[in-house]
């Protein structure tokens, strides 16, 4: 994809293992077949939205139509950078990054899954490290949120493990069933003490910083950890 159009797609975020960029034409396509596949065992849902429970056709389709979607619809005040996780040239899940009103709040929440042949191996915690540093590093976020169903603890240790705190629960309708959701925060406090996987970052210039709504030099709060490339 042509990142004079949309800067967004110079965007590159690597870890020892992963690269997280937004996903070109080929890149959608594998994702959305890794989501017509195995996400979580079959007496499971750990999604408040529950796209897993629609047909494999339909998860493909849904997949390739949220990504597409958080384009069409980004705007500085209300976005989704929602980018492929990639691993020796293999997709091999999702990382979405959310945020409302992120120029005034400095706040932003995660969301994530990955085919089920990649958990088990310490990738959720690895992609998720690369959020969080474009959010405090790039970004200049203040909190991040994150969200777990009760019966999800492998999601739970992901953010327990990166530095989050509890920050009580709430309960959601999901398949007609009341759910319990626990919240984590992260601020960059915990961030900076629970840092320890290593995270480059490159294309996060001026015309992608003005996509999030934040002014290029304007980041208040970065550090001036890690290595930032403009494209």
């Amino acid at each position: 994809m042509e990142a004079r159009v949309w800067p967004l797609y110079g965007l590159r975020l690597t870890t020892p293992r992963l690269e997280l960029r937004l996903p070109d034409g080929r890149a959608l396509a594998a994702m959305a077949e890794l989501a017509a596949g195995k996400v979580h065992g079959d007496d499971e849902m750990p999604f408040s939205v529950p796209w897993t429970a629609a047909s494999p056709e339909e998860r493909k389709r849904g997949c390739f139509q949220h990504v597409l979607s958080t384009i069409a619809n980004w705007r500085p005040d209300a976005w989704t950078l929602s980018m492929a996780v990639v691993h020796d040239g293999t997709v091999i899940g999702r990382h979405d990054l959310r945020a409302d009103d992120f120029s005034v709040v400095r706040e932003c929440q995660t969301g994530s899954w990955l085919g089920a042949a990649y958990q088990g191996r310490g990738f959720g915690t690895e992609m998720r490290a690369a959020l969080l540093h474009l959010a405090f590093e790039g970004l200049g976020a203040r909190c991040m949120t994150s969200a777990a169903m009760a019966d999800n603890p492998r999601s739970r240790r992901v953010s327990e493990k990166l530095g989050y705190r509890p920050d009580g629960m709430s309960v959601e309708a999901v398949q007609g069933r009341a759910r319990t959701l626990h919240r984590f925060r992260l601020d960059r406090a915990g961030w900076e003490t629970h840092r320890t996987v290593p995270v480059e970052m490159t294309g996060l210039g001026p015309p992608a910083l003005a996509l999030f709504g934040v002014r290029a030099g304007r980041r208040r709060g970065a550090g001036h950890h890690g290595r930032e490339t403009a494209p």
